[in-house]
């Protein structure tokens, strides 16, 4: 290589190494900070393509996006000095990029470790106020967007940092109080059951009852019905009867005299002592019954 080419060659690395520590890109999920000799220059550096002075400056990114600091699980006491296991977690993003910077020298470690005690005294001072039913159910919104707000004021003007929110993962019972808790549940329970099976065989008693009373009034008007009825078909009959009778009375007595030797002689192996010239036989005797 000729001294002319090794002389262009090293003008081109050193304008290509100036370049490369003068240029830099921020991309659109990363916030950055310009430092001079640690001192900070600019403090919010928005995405895009932007210059510093080479081997002086130096720029650091962070992830502007939400971040999760998953707190591990504590004991808290609610109102009526039930201890509980709480397992959250809380969503956060850096809003001032130069504070948070000077507050945990950019290291996310340290603004977890920053937060997570708040979160805690938060979220033990918002559930002493509250009990365990309060808690579980859908009073926990409210008790732990105050929590937010509270957190998110510290975290603003301390940190730089904005909590979006607060949430519970799970709520749970310590192991050594978790078996005798389960145990007055069931016992409670037991005893709802027992209440609401005596309540229903109450009440099964109460409709068995009214359907027996139903049905013997039924029972009672369905007789009398009968019987009213069967009275008017008895006296139907007879005035028939007796106007047939009266019609022809001889007739009459021959149609009677034929049922009963028709009713008498139905069986064979009857057998039946009479006089001859008793009225019994008054029309076997002569037709006209003479």
């Amino acid at each position: 290589m000729t001294p002319k080419l090794l002389v262009s060659a090293i003008v081109v690395f050193v304008i290509a190494l100036v370049a490369a520590n003068t240029l830099y890109v921020v991309n659109e999920f990363e916030r950055a900070v310009r430092l001079q000799f640690n001192r900070v220059l600019d403090n919010d550096i928005e995405p895009g393509l932007h210059y510093k002075w080479p081997f002086i400056d130096t720029v650091l990114k962070f992830d502007a996006r939400v971040l999760t600091l998953d707190a591990r699980p504590e004991r808290y006491f609610t109102e009526e000095k039930k201890i509980m296991m709480v397992d959250s977690f809380v969503k956060w993003r850096i809003i001032d990029v130069g504070k948070y910077y000077k507050k945990t020298n950019g290291e996310e470690a340290s603004a977890k470790r920053l937060l997570a005690p708040r979160i805690s005294e938060g979220l033990r001072n918002r559930f002493a106020l509250y009990s365990l039913q309060d808690v579980v159910s859908g009073e926990r919104d409210e008790l732990l967007a105050d929590i937010t707000q509270q957190l998110n004021e510290f975290s603003q003007e301390s940190l730089g940092i904005e909590v979006i929110d607060v949430r519970v993962k799970k709520i749970d019972l310590p192991d050594e109080v978790r078996g005798p808790v389960f145990k007055r549940m069931m016992a409670e329970r037991a005893r709802e059951a027992r209440e609401h099976r005596s309540k229903g065989i109450e009440a099964a008693e109460k409709i068995r009852a009214e359907a027996e009373r139903l049905s013997t009034i039924i029972e009672a008007e369905a007789y009398r019905d009968s019987e009213l009825l069967r009275g008017e078909g008895d006296a139907k009959a007879a005035a028939i009867y007796a106007e047939a009778y009266n019609k022809d009375p001889e007739f009459y007595a021959f149609v009677r005299s034929l049922n009963a030797y028709k009713k008498t002689f139905s069986d064979r192996r009857d057998v039946l002592l009479l006089d001859p010239d008793s009225d019994f036989f008054r029309y076997l005797n002569s037709a006209k019954g003479e």
